[in-house]
């Protein structure tokens, strides 16, 4: 039929567009349901795939099929079962029953700062033969490739990786990480190291229960389970897990979900169990969180994970063109080209992985690249000409580690002379490097009032004026902080 033609062409576009292994995760089990002149009606097992596929890639599909019928103007997904088993605390629509395997067993990862664009688009946890022992209680999916043996260390995330595998290991004996908060921009290996303690912990011989999922998952979750009445069930659900592991805390949103979550935190914490929370700035910057759950992600160890420094971005191209020739034993990519793209390509292990993936790509038909031609097809990367958007984070951190204080010193209360200079220096920094307005500066520095950090800054630049010292201790952290 010429619906089934359709649905075969626009399946095997999606499959290129997304990869074989995330295509055999979220859609290997959709189905043409119907189809009129106008729209496609196509169907998934559960309530959580069709939420999934809606939210991230409704309007690619909607786009596929239109680009072989133009007359079809809309796509909508829908539920093929009709009836819903009893309820046993956790919904049929879980992560713990989503993804199928994917057919091929999936290359695994070169290093720990290339975690996928969210944690739960992860490919399936039943692409090993061990998933069925090791799959959270419920959440976003865990990618069996995400595992401490794979993940690159350096100084950049050494201290983190350390207490990851304390808390993956030790059990309660880990509960002084309580809660553990690792924060990093993005690409740097927060997703991975995230489920490397999941599957840490799962594959331990304790069997503890451990719920991993992202802060949009459990908003979602929460919603679901309140209109469906269900809420009850949910919380007593998590009143009884070992370890509960969010990713990208930074989307908790809304008052009655995170009065939810604060009742949570307090309830785990409280009953010593343990928390791993990740997002992309510290605990004390997360504005948009209620100050309850702030105060008490802040009562645990907050590690930041920094950007990795050239041995380490090279050992990652080492290790993942070391998994490329695996597969094609004929590859080969000089060590002078991955020495000089780990030298160029700075940011993030995601951006190392996008080059790499470009030179792969290119040695196909260009076996003998030079280090222009590389300089050519990374320039979007490297972008040598643009000044870097500098962070108020940033910016604590250079000052924080010149002065040998934390940054948490920095923005708190603490009025010891030790301290309100890196303060007060960190703020006019955060002035004259950003455009950001007084009060958002005073905002990121404890919650400070706009006139002390006008103070701040009038206070650093009258000593500037008659103080060479320090005037060129300014100008090494503005190179510090531009580097």
């Amino acid at each position: 039929m010429k619906q089934d033609a359709i649905f075969e062409r626009v399946s095997a576009r999606l499959k290129a567009q997304v990869g074989p292994d995330v295509f055999a995760s979220w859609f290997g089990r959709l189905k043409v349901h119907s189809v009129s002149k106008s729209v496609v009606r196509l169907s998934v097992p559960t309530t959580f795939l069709k939420s999934w596929i809606n939210n991230r890639y409704l309007d690619l599909i909607t786009s596929l099929f239109q680009q072989e019928d133009a007359e079809i103007l809309k796509v909508e997904i829908l539920v093929r079962t009709a009836t819903r088993g009893a309820r046993t605390g956790l919904a049929e629509d879980t992560a713990v029953t989503e993804p199928v395997a994917p057919q091929a067993q999936p290359r695994r990862p070169a290093s720990g700062p290339q975690p996928v664009a969210s944690a739960a688009v992860s490919v399936s946890a039943a692409a090993q033969p061990r998933a069925q022992q090791s799959s959270p209680l419920f959440g976003s999916p865990l990618d069996q490739r995400y595992t401490f043996d794979v993940f690159v260390e350096g100084t950049s995330n050494r201290v983190a990786l350390a207490a990851a595998r304390t808390i993956a290991e030790a059990g309660a004996g880990a509960v002084r990480f309580n809660p553990l908060f690792v924060h990093s921009s993005v690409g740097l290996g927060k997703t991975h190291l995230l489920q490397a303690i999941a599957l840490g912990a799962l594959s331990s011989a304790r069997n503890p229960r451990v719920v991993y999922l992202t802060a949009e998952y459990f908003m979602w979750r929460f919603a679901t389970a309140i209109r469906d009445n269900d809420a009850l069930s949910l919380k007593e659900t998590l009143r009884n897990i070992d370890l509960l592991i969010i990713d990208d805390m930074q989307f908790l949103q809304g008052n009655s979900i995170q009065n939810e979550f604060c009742h949570l935190l307090n309830m785990l914490l409280d009953s010593a169990k343990q928390v791993v929370v990740a997002a992309d700035r510290a605990p004390w910057e997360l504005e948009s969180l209620d100050p309850r759950v702030r105060s008490r992600l802040q009562g645990g160890v907050a590690i930041e994970m920094e950007a990795p420094d050239y041995e380490m971005r090279l050992e990652i191209l080492k290790r993942r063109l070391a998994a490329a020739q695996q597969e094609d034993g004929s590859l080969d990519i000089p060590v002078e080209i991955l020495s000089h793209v780990a030298r160029n390509i700075t940011a993030s292990g995601r951006e190392l992985e996008g080059a790499f993936n470009q030179l792969l790509f290119r040695r196909s038909f260009e076996p003998n690249l030079t280090i222009e031609r590389v300089d050519e097809l990374l320039g979007h990367l490297v972008a040598a000409g643009e000044p870097r958007r500098v962070r108020i984070e940033d910016i604590q951190r250079v000052v924080a580690k010149h002065y040998n204080v934390s940054r948490q010193e920095l923005v708190s209360n603490r009025r010891t002379r030790v301290i309100v200079k890196p303060r007060q220096i960190a703020m006019y920094l955060s002035k004259t490097l950003t455009p950001r307005s007084f009060p958002e500066i005073g905002r990121r520095f404890g919650g400070r009032d706009h006139t002390t950090v006008l103070h701040a800054v009038r206070k650093i630049e009258e000593l500037i004026s008659g103080d060479t010292k320090l005037s060129h201790e300014i100008e090494l952290l503005k190179r510090l902080i531009n580097e």
